[in-house]
């Protein structure tokens, strides 16, 4: 058997009044999508249990099988796996975004999607002055970063602290006064210290004298969140029997594919934006089938637009991974004799708040051995209306695979 999933970022909503009360899933065209609803079944999925944060590292940790409140460690841990940072047994990590602040308010959470090779920079000067013996900085991808805090010195209680500090996502604060969420609680002051240093240090380099002087914004703050420490679970195999690919642009979702020990396949052109490579995410995917059982492919594309706030451009991101994604993994199963596939989101992600919520989100499998149901399209409402849930998101899988 042959298992695809397929992961479209944050694409479920709550229906927009700017689209006539409808979802951007009720207005896009889906072919592909509404196939495997027609041919299989829809429901409903709560990927973030309650009290967790609405986040892609919660949600694709329960679609991958495991349980957050058993497993999680933390976002900024699984990115660490995945940028080659060994955390040790005392060591907590800090998702570090390059961020662009202006008269105190977040105007943008990626510093204008920053160049990888650009954010580098920056992040090797900020170690270069701030890094220390306790703390270091290790460039990722674009504006998403780390920073790490050795707390082997520190007591339990201070390491407990630190874990508890309470820390705001960049991303849901867009427009708003930065200031009024810079990380609370005992222990923060160290956090709060390094951004205030950081701004120095971003302020004067070369690469933010010269987006400016281009006309584009600086990565003139940093923002610390996303705390995380060692993972300690079982491998992808040895919970579901299988071996995998994962293919996304994503480091936390290739940083989690690295920690149950499946394959992080690198895509030309993935870029986790709205540019991505979606036809080569699929090809490979297609190809990690011919050496192994699993694949799970992520398009983040869907959950930028509704970061920007953008009914179109989300619209057309759900329309190309309809198109390229789903409907080239879709034919390509059909080479195998016995296949199954699952499409869904790993969270909401509103347009209207621009930020992720808890809500349940709808998904759709379909393939051998997968009973049909009335749905005739895929999205929310028709998911709603099936009566079919997985209240304990990280159920799903298991179902997928040996259901």
């Amino acid at each position: 058997m042959k298992y695809a999933v397929l992961v479209g970022d944050g694409m479920s909503d709550a229906p927009v009044a700017e689209l006539g009360d409808r979802t951007p899933l009720e207005v896009a065209n889906t072919p592909n999508m509404d196939t495997i609803a027609r041919d299989g079944k829809t429901g409903l999925l709560r990927t973030i249990p309650r009290g967790f944060p609405p986040d892609s590292y919660v949600g694709n940790l329960a679609l991958l099988g495991y349980d957050p409140a058993v497993y999680s460690s933390g976002r900024s841990s699984a990115e660490a796996a995945n940028i080659g940072v060994e955390l040790g047994d005392r060591d907590l990590s800090f998702r570090c975004n390059l961020v662009t602040i202006v008269d105190d308010v977040m105007e943008d959470f990626s510093a204008g999607h920053i160049a990888t090779d650009e954010a580098t920079e920056l992040i090797e000067a900020l170690d270069a002055s701030l890094g220390s013996s306790a703390t270091s900085f290790h460039a990722g991808t674009s504006y998403r970063h780390l920073l790490v805090i050795d707390s082997s010195a520190l007591q339990d209680a201070d390491v407990n602290r630190l874990k508890a500090i309470q820390c705001t996502p960049p991303h849901d604060i867009s427009g708003q006064k930065a200031l009024n969420y810079l990380p609370r609680g005992e222990g923060s002051g160290l956090l709060r210290d390094l951004m205030e240093q950081a701004v120095g240090v971003l302020s004067s380099h070369p690469v933010n004298i010269k987006r400016m002087a281009e006309g584009r914004k600086p990565a003139n703050w940093i923002w610390l969140w996303g705390q995380g420490w060692k993972h300690q679970m079982p491998s992808f195999a040895e919970l579901h029997g299988v071996t995998g690919a994962v293919i996304s642009a994503v480091d936390l979702v290739k940083g989690l594919a690295k920690c149950i020990g499946l394959e992080a396949m690198i895509v030309p052109g993935a870029t986790g934006y709205l540019d991505t490579n979606y036809l080569g995410k699929a090809e490979h995917g297609l190809r990690a089938l011919e050496r192994h059982d699993f694949v799970y492919i992520h398009v983040e594309a869907p959950d930028e637009a509704s970061h920007e706030g953008n009914a179109q451009l989300k619209i057309e991101a759900i329309e190309h991974f309809d198109e390229l994604v789903v409907g080239t993994v879709l034919r390509g199963l059909r080479q195998f004799d016995e296949w199954r596939l699952l499409v869904t989101p790993d969270h909401m992600t509103s347009l209207g708040k621009r930020t992720h919520t808890d809500d349940e989100v709808p998904f759709a499998v379909t393939g051998t051995g997968i009973d049909r149901d009335n749905s005739q399209q895929y999205d929310e409402r028709t998911a709603s209306s099936s009566g079919w849930a997985f209240l304990e998101g990280h159920d799903l899988m298991a179902y997928f695979i040996k259901g």
